[in-house]
């Protein structure tokens, strides 16, 4: 049986002390917290974890500098104490990388006023990074040559952090940590109807795959459907103080564009006086983000937005020919579901963007649900356990919170495994230029399954040979996803539990060797199935062919 089929076996006809709408970054650290509190809970999401939103963020765990521009300070001030104790908790995970901020004509602050500013946002972060720094125009061309100087006045560089690898992958890692502290657990489940009924939530749900329905109760209810929360409140009937608007962002993914680090992320004004960035993807640079005020959560990338980017990034860097749409090799698209009070009227173009990007939660104690609202990948830990502390109020009982539900293995695990790649020769296995060592990420994106791997390897070498040509990923990787990681449909691992979508070109991945072994390894006998799917997929949005 696979993983999923008894996990929904123990969801269908069970009893949980919470349910959890929605498995993006909310739903994923909400199970996470409460199942590692000794809370029985049950997660679902009507696709796959972590597949809407979260899976179209800019990969960045930062404090906000921009926030700054709205005097949010104790937005900012929260969000850079959770940047550091993320940094703390994921070393391998989530890197510190220095932000380099061109200041030209566009730019609406001096170099002295930035790095005023600059400064501050180092001390707000209670010092938690390296120092900022200021470069005149000939030390940023020395330090970036892409960068075009020729109407700069200065840049400064301020701290942050990055996601090594992609966001859709974080919040699955908090959908194992649930797991494996006893939740139950399943992607593509529904919400079909729910109904309180004394003491209990009786709610139907159904297996959008397989089409079978389920039924399962819980005392609580946590609404974690990220930009869908008001229309599940709607469904229940539950009235709250504030509701979800939508802002629009876009991401270009493209080959890369530093000539001397990629360890770095290049930071620009576009023509509204907007920050937008070049932020390193492994050996791609990814062109992002807007911010386009829209009245649904169902949006895409339009030609408007591509040029939009493309001509402000052009604009900003020396290249050796301009980047076209022929350049693109990946596009995100998703919506920031921002909050504001209930009964506020609809913004202004102008306001718009000065909306605040703080989460709220609210607890109906009569219907026992904790709705949360917002949430950024940044602030994911406090989402965590502010939402477990509205369901202990709603009377569940929970353990103290010792934090063994976040973060990476101790040091000595991780000495013990890098002891044993070593001796094995892992590194010694792969001879690509411009990778990372397998040990790196292996255990980056594994922990302690890492070592399974290693003996997987042993026994039998193939395990550590490239399935797909134009990607990067070992067999044992996908033996590993198969068993562990739920993997329901090609699409869920090419883009959530890799990102083999966002840096590889579709003719490469079509046209290359691999993707039916690929497939025979996830799915077994249901292969040609999956693999007609997604290529269907891939057929309805080619992506090469629209940005030519």
């Amino acid at each position: 049986m696979s993983l999923r089929s008894a996990n929904l076996q123990r969801i269908d006809g069970g009893f949980f002390d919470v349910l959890v709408v929605g498995a993006g970054i909310n739903g994923a650290v909400s199970a996470a917290s409460l199942a590692g509190r000794g809370a029985s809970v049950a997660l679902v999401d009507r696709a796959d974890f972590g597949g809407f939103t979260s899976q179209e963020s800019s990969n960045l765990v930062w404090g906000g500098f921009k926030y700054l521009e709205n005097y949010e300070l104790p937005l900012v001030f929260g969000l850079c104490r959770s940047r550091n104790r993320l940094m703390k908790a994921y070393p391998d995970n989530i890197k510190e990388i220095g932000f380099l901020a061109s200041l030209g004509e566009k730019s609406p602050y001096s170099p002295w006023f930035a790095a005023l500013g600059a400064t501050a946002y180092w001390g707000i972060g209670l010092f938690g990074t390296k120092r900022p720094h200021v470069f005149d125009p000939d030390a940023v061309k020395v330090e970036e040559p892409a960068v075009d100087t020729t109407a700069l006045r200065g840049a400064i560089q301020y701290q942050d952090a990055y996601l090594v690898d992609n966001d859709a992958r974080f919040v699955f890692a908090f959908v194992r940590s649930a797991l494996e502290a006893g939740a139950a657990v399943a992607n593509y489940v529904e919400v079909v109807s729910a109904e309180r009924i004394g003491d209990r939530w009786v709610v139907q749900l159904r297996d959008t795959d397989t089409g079978e329905e389920l039924t399962t109760a819980a005392r609580t209810i946590v609404n974690a459907a990220g930009p869908f929360v008001d229309d599940l409140n709607g469904l229940w009937d539950l009235t709250t103080e504030h509701r979800i608007v939508y802002s629009k962002g876009i991401h270009l993914v493209v080959p890369r564009l530093t000539t001397t680090r990629h360890d770095r992320v290049l930071a620009f004004f576009d023509d509204t006086g907007r920050l937008f960035y070049v932020i390193p993807m492994g050996r791609r640079s990814v062109i992002g983000t807007t911010d386009t005020r829209v009245d649904s959560p169902y949006t895409e990338v339009t030609d408007e937005d591509r040029d939009f980017l493309l001509e402000q990034i052009n604009a900003r860097l020396d290249l050796p020919a301009p980047l076209t749409r022929d350049d693109v090799i990946a596009e995100r698209c998703g919506v920031r579901p921002l909050v504001v009070r209930r009964g506020t009227g609809d913004q202004t173009d102008e306001d718009w963007t000065s909306l605040s990007r703080k989460h709220e939660i609210e607890r109906d104690d009569h219907r026992a649900v904790v709705t949360v609202f917002g949430g950024k990948l940044t602030d994911c830990l406090n989402v965590g356990e502010e939402v477990a502390a509205e369901v202990e109020r709603l009377g569940i009982p929970l353990e103290g919170d010792l934090g063994g539900w976040y973060g990476e293995p101790a040091r000595a695990t991780r000495e013990e495994f890098y002891r044993q790649a070593r001796l094995m020769k892992l590194d010694s296995l792969r001879s690509k230029p411009d990778t990372e060592p397998l040990t790196d990420r292996l255990w980056r994106r594994y922990g302690r399954r890492a070592f399974d791997m290693l003996e997987s390897i042993r026994a039998d070498p193939r395990m550590g040979e490239d399935v797909m040509g134009s990607a990067d990923y070992l067999r044992v990787e996908l033996h590993n996803a198969a068993e562990h990681e739920m993997v329901v449909t090609l699409d869920d691992f090419m883009r959530r539990r890799s990102k083999i979508d966002l840096v590889v070109r579709d003719r490469d991945i079509l046209d290359g060797e691999g993707l039916g072994e690929v497939a025979e390894i996830l799915f077994g006998d249901d292969a040609g199935r999956r693999l007609d799917d997604y290529l269907a997929s891939r057929r309805r949005t080619p992506r090469d062919e629209t940005a030519s």
